[in-house]
C-alpha cells in the first residue's frame, strides 16, 4: 500500500501521539509499504525522504508560551502540501484532530476522494486542561468532543481507538462509530530481566513514573503521598520524562520530601534497566487514553499503582483492588504504597502475574491489526 500519515505532532518522541506515530511509520515501513509523512517542520525528520512538511503556526504569546513549554510544534494547514503528499496515496490515515489533523482529513475524503482513517489519541481534557481550569467542565469537554467529530471523525471510514474506554466516552456523545479497538502495544524489549541497580540507590524503595509531567498526570497526588508514607525517608521517585509541570513538581518536593525526585529523560534501554530494578510503579493520572508506559512496567513484572479515575483506561489494567487508589486522593495512594511495602512476598507473586498480561499488548501483534484496518477501509471505501 501506498499510506499517507499525517499527524499535528511529530517532534522530540518525548510524548505519547510522537511515539505512537513513529511506531506506526516504522512498523509499516518494515511490512513493505510506502508511508508519506505529513507534519509540522521541526528540526527532527527534515533530511529523511517522504516527509512532507507544513509551515509552524504562530499564536498569541500566552498559547504560545503552553505550546513551547509542552515542547510541541504547531504547524499551519497546507493544501498544496496535502495535494502533494496524498495524490497517489492509497489510503490517508491522520493521527489527532488539532490544527492540520481536520483540515487534511477533509481534503483526503472530500476533495481526493481517498479512503480515511483516523486515530484516538487525544482526549477533550488534554485540550482543556491547559485553558483556565476547565478540565473538570463535562459541557467543554463535550463540546470538544462534538467539535472532534463534526470537524474530523464523521468523514472516516474506520476510526482507531487505543482502547474501550476511549471508543465508549467518545460514542457516549456522538452515537455509534466505524471503530478498532487496537492497543498502541509494547515492544518486546520492555520483558522482566535481571537489572542491578547503581550504588546510590541500592538500600532504596524506588517508586517509578514514566511519562509526560503535566497537570493531567497528577505527580503532585504521588509526591504528596509519598510524604505521608512511613517509609518516606527510604523511598526514591524517579520521573521518567519530561514536560511544563517539571519545576513545579521540583519546588513542591522540596517542601515535602526527604529524597528528591530523580526526573529525567531516559533512552528505551535505560528505561527498561529501571524498571527492572524499581520496586513498584505508581499512575496518579487523572486522564489517560492508554498509558503505554504503565503497560510497559506491567510487561517488565513491575506491579502498578493506578488512579481508579473515570477519564482514565489505564485503571483497567489492574488485576485487583491493591493496585487501585482513590483518583486525587494522596492519602488513599499512601495506603496502596505501605501496603505494597509491607507485604513483599505478594508483591514479587504479583510481578509474575502481571508480567503474564503483556501477550495481551504485544507490540507486532497491535501493528498487524492496524494493518489490516487500513485494508479494511479500502474495501470499504470501493464499495
Amino acid at each position: 500500500m501506498k499510506i499517507c500519515i499525517v499527524s499535528d505532532v511529530l517532534d522530540e518522541e518525548n510524548n505519547g501521539t510522537t511515539i505512537a506515530t513513529m511506531n506506526l511509520i516504522r512498523s509499516l515501513k518494515a511490512k513493505g509499504h510506502e508511508v508519506k509523512v505529513v507534519c509540522p517542520v521541526t528540526k527532527y525528520h527534515k533530511n529523511e525522504k517522504n516527509y512532507y512538511f507544513v509551515p509552524k503556526r504562530k499564536f498569541p504569546k500566552p498559547l504560545q508560551n503552553i505550546i513551547d513549554k509542552n515542547n510541541v510544534v504547531i504547524g499551519k494547514p497546507k493544501k498544496k502540501v496535502f495535494k502533494t503528499a496524498m495524490e497517489d496515496a492509497d489510503i490517508v490515515h491522520v493521527m489527532i484532530p488539532l490544527f492540520i489533523g481536520p483540515k487534511a482529513a477533509r481534503y483526503a475524503k472530500c476533495k481526493l476522494h481517498k479512503p480515511l482513517t483516523v486515530g484516538f489519541h487525544a482526549q477533550a481534557e488534554n485540550v482543556s486542561s491547559h485553558l483556565l481550569g476547565l478540565m473538570n467542565s463535562k459541557f467543554f469537554n463535550k463540546a470538544i468532543y462534538k467539535h472532534y467529530h463534526k470537524k474530523m471523525y464523521k468523514y472516516a471510514d474506520c476510526i482507531h481507538y487505543p482502547t474501550n474506554f476511549i471508543r465508549n466516552v467518545f460514542e457516549e456523545i456522538v452515537g455509534p462509530t466505524p471503530g478498532y479497538v487496537i492497543s498502541n502495544g509494547v515492544q518486546k524489549i520492555f520483558r522482566r530481566k535481571e537489572s542491578e541497580r547503581p550504588e546510590e540507590l541500592k538500600n532504596k524503595k524506588i517508586i517509578l513514573f514514566t511519562g509526560r509531567i503535566s497537570l493531567e498526570k497528577s505527580h503532585h497526588i504521588l509526591v504528596e503521598a509519598i510524604s505521608k508514607s512511613k517509609y518516606e525517608k527510604d523511598i526514591q521517585l524517579i520521573l521518567a520524562g519530561q514536560g511544563p509541570r517539571k519545576e513545579d513538581i521540583e519546588k513542591l518536593s522540596k517542601k515535602l520530601l526527604t529524597n528528591q525526585p530523580i526526573i529525567n529523560f531516559y533512552s528505551r534501554e535505560e528505561l527498561v534497566n529501571i524498571i527492572n530494578y524499581a520496586d513498584l510503579y505508581c499512575h496518579p493520572a487523572e486522564v489517560e487514553i492508554e498509558a503505554i508506559s504503565c503497560l510497559e512496567a506491567i510487561s517488565c513484572g513491575l506491579v502498578p499503582v493506578i488512579a481508579n479515575s473515570p477519564k482514565c483506561a489505564t485503571k483497567e489494567f489492574a488485576l485487583d483492588e491493591r493496585s487501585l487508589f482513590e483518583v486525587n486522593n494522596p492519602e488513599s495512594l499512601k495506603d496502596k504504597i505501605d501496603y505494597w511495602f509491607d507485604h513483599p512476598e505478594e508483591l514479587e507473586e504479583m510481578r509474575n502475574q502481571y508480567a503474564a498480561t503483556a501477550s495481551k499488548f504485544d507490540f507486532d501483534e497491535c501493528m498487524d491489526k492496524m494493518e489490516n484496518m487500513l485494508k479494511d477501509a479500502i474495501k470499504l471505501h470501493e464499495k
